[in-house]
């Protein structure tokens, strides 16, 4: 396809960021300006308290290319990213944040791995200069023990930062589970991926909406989704548990029949007993995070709700 006949949907999700909105959006222009591929900017406004939605409102009024879209309330990341993903238009999808951590200077190199066929260009972190050591090592920790889990393999830094063709954003609107994590779902379609490396900057204004909670809701999420090996876990444990309890049965008597002593106090019972209990109560909560999840799908509620939807020629729903 003739790239003045493309058209390229660029997805942003935005949340309480009206300090942010109209610089991205100045970024993203000039990154775009000279390119010959038709677009269209579709910003998602996650159920925003502040400004954010008429700030993006300004925006469409000069420029055409704009859409916006509302949902009824915060969703979450994922589902933001979701409902963009569901209404763009284009031959190819780009997602990417509205903090600027996500370069839009980068969205050529992302064209250019897709002319050469790949139909996934996926961006992959290599540092973030606002992260803290804590940060980082939690994140190197939690890729390498996806892996570990999960049949579906994660690149080292993988980001929501990537270019999806028509092919993949069809597949991808296939799968609808609740607790998603769209970096995976991607990855466990299977098409041939490349990949663009960059650094994440500072954000120049507002704060992170990723708090450690979030991240670790996103991070459970992940796994719980893409691997059952947890429930697995909680099997080899209880069996552990079983077999140093037989161990310490076996030592009772050899006490008591073979050295005729007698085993004293209440110590070692009562720690028995917080070990096992303990080893019930973790399997218990794994198996209740994975019956939450089905509980979750069995009502099947959608991802979303829109507010609305505004495009150049008017608001549509």
């Amino acid at each position: 396809m003739a790239p003045e006949q493309t058209l390229l949907s660029i997805v942003v999700p935005v949340y309480n960021e009206e300090d942010m909105v109209e610089r991205f959006h100045q970024e993203l222009a000039r990154a775009l300006e000279g390119r010959p591929e038709r677009r269209e900017i579709v910003f998602v406004d996650d159920g925003s308290t502040d400004k954010t939605l008429e700030r993006l409102t300004f925006l469409q009024a000069k420029d055409p290319t704009v859409v916006v879209v509302s949902l009824s309330r915060n969703f979450g990341h994922q589902a933001a990213l979701t409902a963009g993903i569901d209404l763009a238009a284009g031959d190819a999808v780009i997602m990417l944040d509205g903090d600027l951590q996500h370069p839009p200077g980068l969205i050529g190199k992302f064209v250019e791995r897709w002319r050469e066929g790949y139909p996934v260009v996926q961006g992959v972190r290599e540092g973030t200069e606002d992260a803290g050591p804590a940060k980082r090592l939690g994140s190197a920790l939690y890729y390498r023990v996806f892996n570990r889990l999960s049949p579906t393999p994660l690149s080292d830094g993988a980001a929501d930062f990537r270019l999806l063709d028509r092919k993949a954003v069809d597949a991808l609107k296939g799968l609808r589970e609740r607790h998603r994590l769209l970096r995976a779902m991607i990855a466990w379609l299977g098409l041939p991926q490349a990949e663009v490396r960059f650094t994440a900057g500072k954000r120049p204004a507002g704060r992170t909406k990723y708090s450690p909670y979030k991240m670790l809701a996103l991070a459970v999420d992940g796994l719980l989704g893409f691997s059952s090996l947890p429930l697995r876990a909680a099997l080899w444990l209880g069996l552990a548990a079983l077999a140093a309890t037989g161990a310490y049965g076996l030592y009772t008597l050899y006490v008591r029949l073979i050295l005729h002593e007698t085993v004293r106090g209440w110590t070692s019972i009562v720690l028995l007993i917080m070990f096992l209990g303990s080893v019930q109560l973790i399997w218990l909560g794994i198996l209740g995070e994975y019956v939450g999840r089905i509980y979750e799908e069995l009502k099947e509620r959608p991802l979303y709700v829109l507010r609305g939807v505004r495009r150049a020629q008017g608001p549509l729903s």
